[in-house]
């Protein structure tokens, strides 16, 4: 099974740069994530809710710890995210289309990250 099958088995998910504009890959992502049945938490300290729930400023501020953190944000963001997850222990990053670099990739390395670049709209479609 490759690692992006694997990922979509964990049930607990958080989207950082969830957001409440539908026509936004945040707000599209988080969405589909509950519609197929997991138990998703929106994270972007801009907004208080996000399709009803409850939103997180931050990884460390959610009350249970994600299996998998979906990246919406761009990879400057992104590098706090990375270090902020591996501080909390969380191990599987779904990197989102635009979302990595070089840089991105190095920092998921030396942390020992498991992570897919792909967009999970697509491998929801299956």
């Amino acid at each position: 099974m490759d690692l992006s099958q694997e990922m979509l088995k964990k049930k607990v998910w958080a989207v950082v740069g969830a957001n409440t504009k539908p026509d936004k890959f945040g707000y599209k992502i988080y969405k589909k994530l509950k519609i197929h049945g997991y138990k998703v938490y929106p994270v972007n300290p801009g907004y208080d809710t996000v399709d009803g729930d409850k939103c997180y400023p931050s990884l460390k501020d959610l009350p249970e710890k994600p299996d998998v953190i979906d990246m919406v944000v761009n990879p400057q963001i992104g590098k706090g995210i990375i270090e902020e997850a591996a501080q909390l222990g969380v191990k599987y990053i779904w990197l989102q289309p635009g979302t990595h670099n070089q840089e991105i990739v190095e920092l998921l390395e030396e942390k020992g990250l498991n992570y897919v670049k792909n967009c999970v709209l697509v491998a929801l479609k299956e």
